[in-house]
């Protein structure tokens, strides 16, 4: 475990100049393999997402080898918005099946926290080890730091103010991605586009308007709920 919370708080702030704000998979990305640079024993990280368009897992580190929405940990830490541990997947009772997919994929022990979130959105780090008991107190503390942003414990203000621009950024990503989802959605559902088709329509439009795409999505779902649909898509379709 870093020994100066300000290393950790620097891992911060290197994730913020390493990401855009408007690209959700590049952020989280980042944020998922610096986590798993940083904590000692984690192998694996992940990011849940649930939203009003159900629960999934948006970001890995790598191949996990099962399920993480199965029911156990991961899925109640979304739900509740709390922390779970699993210390020792060979003892621990509380989700057998879970447990059994977690041995079976070479897995010991993971840790699941709520990351800070607004609006019915809500999200989950989930770290990974291969060897049982790795998170400790610590390491939960430190963990803890990294999710809730508890900005009172870094002493140096210009890495105090980069810790809060990637909260920013990964609360911008995790409503971006909200809004791309449902206006993905109504492409699909009343122009009968493909999923990929209708994701790409969306980026094609937002760079020729020089919009951000999530500003776009967001005029696409309140098109819809006010009767312009149609229109608007017809608007910029041809582009």
């Amino acid at each position: 475990m870093p020994s100066d919370i300000l290393t950790v708080a620097s891992e911060l702030a290197e994730i913020t100049r390493l990401v855009a704000a408007d690209d959700f998979g590049a952020t989280t990305a980042k944020f998922v393999q610096r986590i798993v640079n940083t904590i000692p024993g984690c192998d694996e990280a992940l990011i849940t997402v649930r939203s009003t368009n159900g629960v999934e897992t948006v970001q890995t580190s790598g191949d996990l080898g099962f399920d993480p929405l199965s029911p156990g940990p991961v899925i109640e830490a979304v739900t509740f918005r709390e922390p779970r541990q699993l210390t020792d997947t060979m003892s621990d009772q509380r989700w057998p099946a879970f447990a059994t997919q977690l041995v079976n994929a070479g897995y010991r022990s993971c840790m699941t926290l709520p990351l800070s979130t607004r609006g019915d959105e809500s999200a989950v780090l989930t770290l990974l080890s291969r060897e049982p008991a790795t998170f400790d107190e610590s390491s939960y503390d430190v963990v803890l730091l990294l999710t809730l942003h508890a900005g009172v414990a870094f002493d140096n203000a210009s890495i105090y103010h980069d810790a809060l621009e990637l909260v920013g950024q990964l609360r911008t990503a995790l409503r971006t991605r909200s809004l791309v989802g449902q206006a993905q959605g109504l492409l699909m559902r009343d122009q009968g586009f493909g999923p990929d088709e209708a994701f790409a329509l969306l980026k094609r439009a937002s760079q020729n308007r020089n919009i951000k795409l999530r500003e776009l999505a967001a005029q696409l779902v309140e098109a819809h709920e006010n009767g312009g649909f149609d229109k608007l898509v017809a608007d910029f379709t041809p582009l």
